[in-house]
């Protein structure tokens, strides 16, 4: 399934100053979850990639965490954009726009992982809310570690750098 900018509803104009501002400020990559997460589990011992493109036949995603040999793609995903299902808050304004732009994020992630499945990645979904507590974050690590583990039998860590 291809997911277009035009099936969603024309953006209704913001309902005041402080909201453009807030909406032209996030960002798409290198989000503070995503940063904090991959700060995490480079401490843990773990290399990776990250914001990779990952192509498919006619379309392809962006995954913010990759381990492409062992074929792990790892999404940190906003509680608000992705619905998360503790802390998704809803507009109260423009209701038809922001359902309609929630459900197409849904149906991308959830085409994206079946895409990225039927190529043999293993895919692991992070929420936000988990990188921002500790000992929910060091179980998300936990859970990337496993995959790559059991895909590669080894973790994938840098080499020790020899002393000064």
């Amino acid at each position: 399934m291809l997911f277009y900018a035009s099936s969603l509803p024309a953006a209704p104009p913001a309902s005041d100053e402080g909201t453009r501002r807030s909406m032209m400020s996030n960002r798409r990559s290198d989000t503070k979850p995503e940063i904090v997460f991959r700060s995490i589990l480079h401490r843990s011992g773990l290399r990776f990639r990250k914001d990779r493109y990952i192509k498919f036949d006619r379309r392809g995603v962006k995954v913010d965490v990759v381990f492409p040999t062992e074929k792990v793609a790892v999404f940190i995903d906003g509680c608000f954009w992705h619905r998360c299902p503790e802390h998704a808050t809803t507009p109260t304004r423009n209701h038809e726009y922001w359902s309609t732009k929630f459900q197409r994020n849904m149906d991308r992630d959830r085409s994206n992982d079946k895409d990225l499945q039927e190529r043999g990645w293993q895919v692991i979904r992070i929420w936000e809310h988990e990188v921002k507590n500790p000992e929910l974050a060091e179980h998300a690590v936990t859970r990337v570690k496993s995959a790559v583990r059991t895909l590669s039998g080894t973790i994938p860590v840098s080499s020790p750098q020899p002393e000064m």
